[in-house]
Order: C-alpha cells, then structure tokens, then sequence
C-alpha cells in the first residue's frame, strides 16, 4: 500500500519534468511607457529559455499591414510565423513591439521600440554584445535607418527594406532631423552607408517586387561596397515582396546572425 502511494508522486513529478521540458516556445506580453503614452509589445522566448546565461537580442520591425494598437497583428507576418517553424534555429529572446496606425518606424515609433528592446534585454538577460535588428517591408525601412545606432546593434537585416523616399510618398509626419539628413540628402544612399559603415548587413529582396524595387537594396549594397561594408545580398529571382518567407527560413540566415558580435573599443584594440 505504501508502494502505491509513492508511486504516484513519482509519476506526477516525471509528467511535470516532461511537460516543462517541452512546453512550446512563448510570445508574451510587456508594454513600455513614453511621453505618458502605453505601447504594447511581445517577447518571444525560446524552448529552453533559463536566466542562467546571457542571451542574444533580435528586435523585429513589422510591416505597414500590421500596423495598429492590438498587440497581436505584428506576429501575423514575418519573422513570427517562421518561428512557429524554424524556432529551434533562433535560439534568442525576439522583440516584436508595433508601430500605431499611419506612423512609420521613426521618431516616437522609433523610441518606443528601442525602450521595448532595452526593456526586455533587462528582464531577460540579454547579452548587450549581441544585439541584432531585422524587419520587412516598412519594417525592411525602418532596419536601414535603425542600423545607424552602431553602439547598439551587433547586425541588420533588412528584408525588401527602402532608403531613397518616392516623391509621392510623403512621410505620415516630419522625420528628426539625423533621418531627414538621410533621406534628404542628394545620395541618400551613400550617406547612409557611410554612417553603417561596417556594421555587418545581411540584405534580402525578391527581384519581382512590385511594391518596393529590388533597386532600393541594390543601390545600398553598392553605396555599402563602396566604403568598404560588411554584407551580404540575396536577390530571389522570380520573388515578389514577400521575400521574407524565404529569408528568414533559410537556416544560413540565423546561424549567420547569431555568430556577430558588437566591436567595442577593447575588441578594435586587441583586434589592431
């Protein structure tokens, strides 16, 4: 009698070990506070996510379709899907904070996901030497012009991503002057890359696109060539805009990012 009554102690503690041990990855809820204004955003933890070491940082800037104040439509595209797939290729803590409805991924968009970022890299240990930004579309944009913070981000990875602003497509609001100076200038292209530098980029874009041309990631893989950058380019022939399916399925893409790492002055030094 007293054999069973410890039998089943054992089996409930093996069925909550094996539960734990493969409890499916997790997209939780946080939000952030600025200019007295609340934005939500999630943090995707992987499988066997512990605090006992430090981990990489991915921030994921969405798209304009999945723009608005839900807290849910910036996992419908992108990045979050893929994880649902390929989850164990990004052992990482993911950022997906949303940018609100008719804004873009500058100024105060810009602030709130960089307050995201820092946020979750805090409560989850995140290792400041490997933080990473990626996104499409708009988001592909946004990953241009957040790949100037060269002291935060250890890579980019803009997916079908512009620089240079079609005429017909004003700004929603006046962009700071660092990102009016960009877009402005009469080579915007080469004045970006002249302030990434070299930061490593990986690019991505589907030759076919029709909404934003393969010539927007072209033109900055050249200008980045030119001052003697770090990146790569995948053109996919016969891709439209969602060349993001592709990219963040290949295997190649996460193995790649997740080996930078942020050059401080101690690593130039040693490096010299």
């Amino acid at each position: 009698m007293s054999r069973g009554r410890s039998f089943v102690p054992f089996v409930l503690f093996v069925v909550i070990f094996f539960v734990s041990c493969t409890k499916k990855p997790a997209f939780l809820e946080r939000s952030v506070t600025l200019s007295d204004h609340q934005y939500r955003y999630r943090v995707w933890l992987p499988k066997h996510y512990t605090k006992l070491h430090h981990w990489p940082v991915i921030l994921f800037l969405h798209g304009s379709s999945e723009r608005g104040d839900d807290n849910v439509r910036q996992l419908s595209n992108g990045l979050a899907p893929a994880l649902e797939k390929f989850g164990d290729r990004y052992p990482a803590v993911i950022v997906f904070p949303q940018c609100r409805d008719g804004q873009e991924w500058y100024g105060e968009m810009e602030l709130q996901a960089l307050a995201a970022l820092e946020s979750a890299i805090r409560e989850f240990h995140g290792d400041r030497r490997r933080v990473y930004v990626t996104g499409v579309s708009m988001g592909g944009s946004g990953t241009w012009l957040f790949a100037r913070h060269r002291r935060l981000f250890a890579a980019a990875v803009p997916i079908c991503g512009e620089v240079a602003r079609d005429p017909t497509d004003p700004f929603p609001s006046e962009p700071p002057p660092d990102i009016a100076r960009i877009v402005g200038a009469a080579n915007p292209y080469a004045t970006l890359a002249a302030i990434i530098g070299d930061l490593p980029v990986w690019v991505f874009h589907g030759a076919d696109d029709d909404e934003v041309p393969v010539t927007e990631s072209r033109n900055m893989v050249a200008a980045l060539h030119a001052v003697g950058g770090r990146v790569n380019f995948t053109e996919y022939p016969g891709i439209g805009h969602d060349a993001w399916d592709l990219a963040y399925a290949d295997p190649n893409l996460p193995r790649w990012l997740l080996q930078q790492r942020l050059v401080t002055a101690n690593t130039a030094r040693a490096r010299e």
